[in-house]
């Protein structure tokens, strides 16, 4: 994130992470804050303290850091697609409760699919053009595929039809 947005302070990334790549790899606010000093207790980033006020910590990258993401991004990746789910997780242990429960939470994750495919959506309206934006856009295509398939699935879980979206996903 700093190679993205140059210097910047904990909470600094704390709001560039929210409004980015927050949106499908979380990050825990405390590591926002402690993984910067690693980080430079390592070379990869330099620390500037200010004098005086709130002392506020200020983390740009080194040249260091600079090779090493560039080593990690040239790197393939042979990991699975991984996907933590609360809603798949309760569905799946849903024979242990009522079955009334899978269409309240199909029915909500309709409307949290829609809501988000909508954030998504703008986000390519205001940015999609950009030239400086488009390794971001390019992520924000596969979100949307995810929501869309996502959403597929729900919509036809709550309408009691799972064999259309079988029949729909095979291919001719």
């Amino acid at each position: 994130m700093i190679a993205l947005r140059g210097p910047s302070t904990p909470y600094d990334l704390k709001r560039a992470v929210g409004h980015s790549v927050g949106y499908f790899w979380h990050f825990p606010h405390a590591q926002l804050y402690s993984e910067p000093d690693r980080l430079a207790d390592l070379g990869l980033l330099e620390l500037s303290v200010e004098d005086s006020g709130r002392r506020r910590k200020t983390y740009s990258l080194t040249d260091t850091g600079r090779e090493a993401l560039r080593e990690w991004l040239a790197a393939p990746t042979a990991e699975h697609f991984q996907m933590r789910d609360i809603a798949e997780l309760k569905l799946f242990f849903n024979e242990v409760g009522d079955p009334d429960n899978v269409l309240t939470l199909a029915h909500e994750q309709i409307k949290q699919h829609e809501e988000r495919i909508a954030v998504y959506e703008g986000m390519q309206e205001r940015f999609g053009t950009a030239p400086e934006a488009r390794p971001r856009m390019i992520t924000l295509e596969l979100g949307l595929e995810m929501e869309y398939a996502a959403l597929r699935f729900w919509t036809a879980l709550a309408a009691d039809d799972l064999e259309r979206l079988r029949r729909d996903r095979r291919p001719e």
